[in-house]
């Protein structure tokens, strides 16, 4: 396990993105980002709806980023906002907290390393160790 240091950003989304809003948000969070392990919580509790230019923003915010090996992790979501989100299976590429604060603690957090396989799990075969 290790921990993650950083100083966390908490960011709110507008109300409503369409392609220039979404475009001035980023480039607002695009200087927020120019550290080293960027760590970011954008709150959506304001936005209701994700359509195709939210969504657009938050990958594109996510790969910046990851470039800089940094996180984005979002919280507050509506129902409706994250139904948008899972239809486009953007949801997995978040980590998604009911509140703001989940979502900063979490980057506090130990992060537990996955084994590749365990004994008496499949082996990266497909193998079950147990029939081998």
């Amino acid at each position: 396990m290790r921990f993650r240091p950083c100083a966390v950003t908490v960011t709110q989304l507008p109300e409503a993105v369409n392609r220039r809003r979404g475009r001035l948000f980023f480039k607002e969070l695009e200087g927020q980002m120019n550290v080293d392990r960027p760590c970011i919580v954008l709150d959506c509790s304001r936005i209701r709806e994700m359509d195709r230019s939210a969504i657009h923003m938050l990958l594109c915010c996510l790969e910046e980023a990851m470039k800089r090996d940094g996180d984005v992790k979002l919280a507050a979501v509506s129902p409706s906002a994250r139904l948008a989100l899972e239809a486009t299976r953007v949801d997995r590429l978040f980590e998604i907290y009911e509140t703001e604060m989940d979502a900063v603690n979490s980057f506090f957090q130990p992060r537990s390393e996955k084994a590749l396989y365990a004994p008496g799990s499949e082996n990266m075969d497909g193998i079950s160790e147990s029939a081998a």
